[in-house]
């Protein structure tokens, strides 16, 4: 693989693997590691942020601007910053943008239970529920996207519309020598990281990187995927994102997307209440970084009706 060569330290070719399939951005890393810098969501959009009591967690959140609300879900060991530092503010300057921070990553401490993208979302859920929030679109990137489905499907009352971008619902959905170089992977990998930079800088304690780490190995190695059903139960609307040389197969995305509703001859019967984008000349890592691609699209997506009740049974 192009991305793996030429590594900054000995470790790097197993990092920038692993690191792919849980939703981090290896081919920045040693960049943004000698200046120490990445992406940061400007301060002035924020109108409030916090910590909410869900679930035995204090989940930390940020809420940016005024109207429809739209929840962002972050990636694997990522931060709101380090996900979404490219496209939050344009995102709130239309929408309410409620960004939180998952069981032990940024501003929200660990406590004692694996990770589990059912519980993430049961989190999530009840963190909108303190904030009288009764329905919203969510946007998920990686592991936050596998959050997003499952807040579909366990909370179908709270969401309007989902985007999945760079996202698996299946193991099978991923490359195999990924899901090789992640068996070999260690928190020490990890270590120095540019994420592990960030984390430093807002963590109730810095010192617990290597066991978040550990709980993100174990929540991938343990990913026994999701049954066709579950996605096809799903109401709400959904938009599929992947970069045409993601770590998510495009066939599996087709396959997602035509569980969600779409895979239809839109001449024929009309266009599906789902939609597919790929990205073209785009990897999992610059994904999130494809900001006016992907504010146009979502935007647009997010901002199309609703689909009636008959339109969304066929």
């Amino acid at each position: 693989m192009n991305t793996l060569k030429k590594p900054t330290r000995s470790a790097l070719a197993v990092i920038a693997a692993a690191a792919l399939l849980i939703g981090l951005k290896p081919a920045q890393a040693a960049a943004e590691c000698e200046t120490g810098q990445s992406a940061q969501v400007p301060a002035h959009t924020r109108t409030a942020s916090g910590y909410a009591s869900v679930n035995g967690l204090e989940m930390y959140y940020e809420i940016h601007g005024a109207g429809r609300p739209l929840v962002l879900l972050h990636g694997a060991l990522m931060t709101i910053d380090t996900t979404f530092g490219e496209v939050l503010s344009t995102f709130a300057t239309g929408r309410q943008v409620i960004a939180v921070e998952q069981q032990g990553h940024g501003r929200t401490a660990d406590i004692d239970r694996p990770l589990t993208y059912e519980q993430m979302a049961d989190d999530t859920a009840a963190l909108l529920r303190q904030l009288e929030v009764e329905e919203a679109d969510v946007f998920g990137y990686s592991m936050g996207g596998n959050i997003a489905l499952q807040l579909a499907i366990r909370h179908p009352d709270l969401v309007r519309k989902i985007v999945v971008a760079g996202s698996n619902y299946h193991p099978d959905g991923t490359y195999p020598e990924l899901l090789a170089a992640l068996n070999a992977s260690t928190p020490e990998d990890f270590a120095g990281s540019q994420w592990h930079e960030a984390y430093a800088r807002v963590a109730p304690d810095p010192e617990h990187w290597p066991t978040l780490v550990g709980k993100v190995l174990e929540l991938e190695r343990g990913f026994a995927g999701w049954q066709d059903e579950a996605l096809r139960s799903i109401a709400a609307p959904a938009q599929v994102i992947i970069g045409d040389a993601d770590i998510v197969r495009p066939e599996h995305a087709v396959q997602m997307f035509r569980l969600l509703g779409g895979g239809v001859a839109g001449d024929l019967v009309g266009l599906p209440h789902s939609q597919l984008a790929v990205l073209p000349g785009t990897t999992h890592e610059t994904l999130v970084d494809r900001a006016d691609w992907l504010v146009s699209m979502i935007e647009a997506y997010l901002d199309a009706p609703m689909p009636d009740a008959e339109q969304a049974a066929r």
